[in-house]
């Protein structure tokens, strides 16, 4: 193996030399010998976790050849390979982060928490959560024997905090729009709560006129949604197209460029802190204040977990109605008092 540390002298100094970084430092003695010593004993703490590594490997080789070899491009690849298209574009957008190229070709046996605390500086809350899920797929498939770093270790994020749009932003946005089909699409999204995919893949078989119902399945989740059509959104329905899409044009683009095109909208307006997944999170306030029940709002946003719709819904405030007008409208029941119990 070769020698890390060299001894040498200059102008009567005693120095160890780095041969890897190639920085010189003093030993602070003029005694050869000691100075010898001094660099055999640093030599070997160099050497000996070396050597630890080497021996570790030649075990696990023996269960696993590929074990010393997988990268963490190679997990990268793994997570990336899901059947859901979008779930997989999304992750491949991650992954080409310049965050993660200090790890890209890093082996996994050989990585440290410094690697990865290297990774979370570099980037932000998504390449935290993208290098858990990395960590965790490594980990849960036994590619990584164990924990690079602690669960109750990785330090904890700040997520950005994501408002709701309110009344006057949607109006403001909705008069400013000279496009009809988006102006209607944004009104729909306002009416009904959908992510900006669903709402745009809308078709006119999604309409149940006799039932007036309108349903749809999630794309992320699979979920159904079923809302009933109240006036308003039946006004706006009336102006879509009766067959087909309810937004040809709309419905034909990726999803970033909607996306692109709400933003500009929002700056020329100088509306700040939305996106067009705010949407989503005003449909959950405004159910919330007006005192719906969650399992009904759930049903409509098609969140299965209660956790998430109470963090969608969480600019709401739902306030309690008078006690009195709640006694006013039951009905009154005549219940006699029970007789005191007579002392003995």
């Amino acid at each position: 193996m070769k020698q890390k540390y060299w001894l040498c002298r200059r102008k009567n100094v005693l120095f160890s030399f780095d041969s890897e970084t190639g920085k010189r430092e003093s030993l602070c003695t003029g005694d050869k010998e000691e100075a010898k010593r001094i660099i055999r004993a640093k030599n070997d703490a160099a050497t000996q976790p070396a050597i630890n590594i080497s021996i570790a490997r030649a075990y696990l080789v023996g269960t696993d050849p590929k074990l010393v070899e997988r990268t963490w491009g190679f997990v990268m690849r793994e997570f990336c390979s899901v059947k859901k298209e979008s779930t997989r574009l999304r992750r491949e957008r991650a992954i080409k982060s310049k965050a993660f190229n200090s790890i890209r070709n890093k082996r996994l046996v050989e990585t440290t928490a410094e690697d990865f605390y290297t990774v979370l500086k570099s980037g932000g809350v998504f390449t935290h959560h993208i290098l858990r899920c990395l960590h965790n797929l490594a980990l849960g498939m036994g590619w990584v024997l164990a924990p690079v770093i602690p669960p109750k270790l990785w330090p904890k994020i700040e997520k950005k905090f994501k408002r709701a749009v309110t009344l006057q932003e949607h109006q403001r946005i909705v008069q400013s729009e000279n496009n009809i089909e988006r102006r209607h699409y944004y009104e729909l999204l306002w009416e009904i709560g959908a992510a900006q995919t669903d709402a745009a893949n809308l078709t006119a078989a999604n309409i149940d006129w006799e039932n007036r119902l309108l349903s749809y399945h999630r794309q992320k989740t699979g979920e159904l949604c079923m809302l009933e059509i109240g006036p308003r959104l039946e006004s706006l329905l009336k102006n879509l197209p009766s067959e087909g899409a309810l937004f040809p044009r709309i419905s034909q683009l990726p999803d970033r460029w909607r996306a692109a095109e709400f933003r500009r909208r929002c700056r020329v307006l100088k509306i700040e802190g939305i996106s067009l997944h705010s949407y989503r999170y005003a449909w959950a306030s405004r159910a919330k204040r007006v005192g719906m029940p969650e399992r009904f709002a759930q049903s409509a946003l098609g969140h299965a977990s209660l956790a998430v719709h109470r963090e969608y819904a969480r600019e709401g405030v739902a306030i309690c109605p008078s006690l009195e007008n709640y006694e006013g409208k039951l009905v009154s029941v005549h219940t006699a008092e029970k007789p005191l119990a007579k002392a003995s």
